[in-house]
């Protein structure tokens, strides 16, 4: 193999142009690219493996982020998106819901708004950690939209949370005179296909659903504002199909799994980027305690006392049935164990993946009227439910849970009035699940955990890449190379206020580079 490289690079050398322009070379002290190819893999010292490793993370990160800037700017070129002016009626609106909007709310609405005032399409992230209140930013936008005589559609990952966010709409709107459906891959067939008749006729204001809204056969009569929500759970091209729906719809993308911004930048780096990080008054921070497994008494025994004070809990689990090959109890062992242990005064019910739509759904409306009061489920719980008087989430094997998706799971209680706890159950045997459990204890900051995460994990774990749409990356490494990589950001900014477009002959060759790489990302 050593030799076949060596026959290659022989052979491509002396033929291979540099794209870099001169000046970005200078100022960044960055070595030719044929010096980096050759001393990558044929080094003479360690100093010309770090000189040659520079210039090609440099590259890759530089190419990185002007193809997700020109992804943009085609978005921006664009123009015509429909401007939804008219606010007849928004403010009452706003003025009439049951809770002030916080400053942080306030601001991103402000900019979400402009976005929907303008003929270039919105393109926007909104940030916020778990509780921050982005639905009912989401539901505004959604208000606005239809008061200008347009359709809005809210796609959600799972049924549970598109049922959720039904109801909340329904609450909120329905008494505007505001019409919503409910599409999801459960709907029977004969109603399925009578409300995608409904939304093509535009009969249907706002579309909530699952995948199901990708579906070939549905169509809008006018769809102005798609809203997708815990992007991670899709990938940049389902959110692209959702958007080609209409004709250049403006697009609001919703994430509570925190991204530190630098990283931000380049994962999305297509979409503006808006950030709400305060939590509505009145909320407490939600305390976290670590136990051993064996410890589980002490954990039931708190539980015990939270349910006689009237409130509910919530059991995590890590899987559904017990395999003999992972110690972890499957959760319908639990469940049976804890109704006839721990809670036999008391109803338990249990909730996992497995089961049809409308069980979930019944499970669920039985654990938001009270009339379940510990509920043992899977991670199927992890996004958007929202049931105040659950005030304790019990988490088994909690060394089996990334950071991300325990900090998920926690924001499921200290919804209501009173302090909510959380109890991480583990058998802490690595020095990293050690770790993780004693920065949830320490912090209930989305941010800070999302940067301990990106340390612990590694970006390509953390991010999910492929997930994204984004291609995979050779050499740079978006957590280790955070230096080089505001570098670059800062060069291309410098580099786009003078030419924009890459048109002068010193970035002729720059431009041509990009066009090929911009093949990488076909279908975005």
């Amino acid at each position: 193999i050593i030799k076949i490289k060596k026959n290659i690079l022989d052979m491509v050398l002396d033929s291979i142009v540099d794209y870099m322009p001169r000046d970005i070379i200078k100022r960044n002290k960055l070595c030719s690219i044929n010096f980096a190819l050759e001393k990558i893999h044929f080094p003479k010292s360690l100093n010309e493996l770090k000189v040659a490793k520079y210039r090609l993370v440099f590259d890759e990160l530089l190419l990185l982020q002007l193809t997700l800037m020109r992804i943009k700017q085609r978005m921006i070129s664009y123009n015509n998106a429909i401007i939804l002016e008219n606010n007849k009626g928004l403010s009452d609106f706003i003025k009439r819901l049951p809770f002030t909007l916080t400053g942080a709310q306030e601001g991103v609405l402000n900019e979400i708004i402009n976005d929907l005032e303008n003929s270039i399409p919105m393109n926007r992230l909104v940030q916020g950690d778990v509780g921050s209140g982005k639905t009912i930013v989401a539901i505004i936008a959604l208000y606005k939209t239809i008061i200008n005589g347009c359709q809005g559609a809210f796609m959600a990952p799972t049924e549970i949370l598109a049922e959720q966010h039904y109801s909340s709409l329904l609450q909120l709107l329905e008494p505007m005179g505001v019409r919503i459906g409910l599409l999801t891959g459960s709907l029977a067939r004969n109603k399925k296909l009578e409300l995608i008749k409904e939304i093509r006729e535009g009969k249907i204001d706002i579309v909530i659903g699952t995948h199901a809204l990708i579906q070939e056969e549905v169509s809008f009569k006018c769809l102005a504002l798609v809203i997708t929500d815990e992007q991670h759970r899709f990938g940049v091209r389902q959110r692209a199909i959702l958007a080609e729906k209409g004709k250049n719809p403006h697009v609001l993308v919703m994430t509570a799994t925190p991204i530190p911004r630098t990283l931000a930048l380049i994962l999305y780096g297509d979409l503006d980027i808006s950030i709400i990080d305060k939590l509505p008054p009145g909320r407490k921070e939600i305390k976290t305690y670590s136990l051993y497994s064996q410890e589980r008494d002490k954990a039931y025994a708190f539980a015990q006392k939270q349910l006689q004070l009237g409130r509910q809990i919530y059991v995590v689990c890590p899987l559904i049935d017990e395999t003999e090959n992972i110690e972890a109890k499957g959760a319908m062992e639990i469940y049976q164990e804890l109704a006839s242990t721990y809670f036999a005064n008391y109803k338990v019910g249990l909730l996992h993946g497995k089961m049809k739509a409308n069980e979930k759904d019944y499970i669920m409306k039985q654990f938001l009227d009270n009339k379940i009061n510990v509920l043992v489920a899977t991670t199927v719980i992890e996004v958007g439910v929202n049931v105040p008087n659950a005030s304790l989430m019990i988490i088994k094997n909690a060394e089996r849970f990334g950071l991300a998706q325990l900090h998920q799971l926690r924001g499921r209680v200290g919804r209501g009035h009173s302090q909510s706890y959380c109890i991480l159950l583990h058998n802490n045997k690595s020095k990293v699940a050690r770790e993780r459990i004693k920065i949830m204890e320490s912090t209930n900051d989305g941010f800070i955990i999302s940067e301990k995460d990106l340390q612990i994990r590694g970006p390509g774990e953390f991010l999910g890449l492929r997930q994204h749409g984004l291609p995979e990356l050779k050499i740079a490494n978006l957590f280790k190379h955070v230096k080089i990589l505001k570098r670059v950001q800062l060069q291309i900014e410098d580099l786009l206020k003078n030419d924009f477009y890459l048109s002068l002959p010193e970035n002729m060759l720059l431009n041509e580079r990009l066009n090929e790489k911009l093949k990488d990302f076909e279908g975005l």
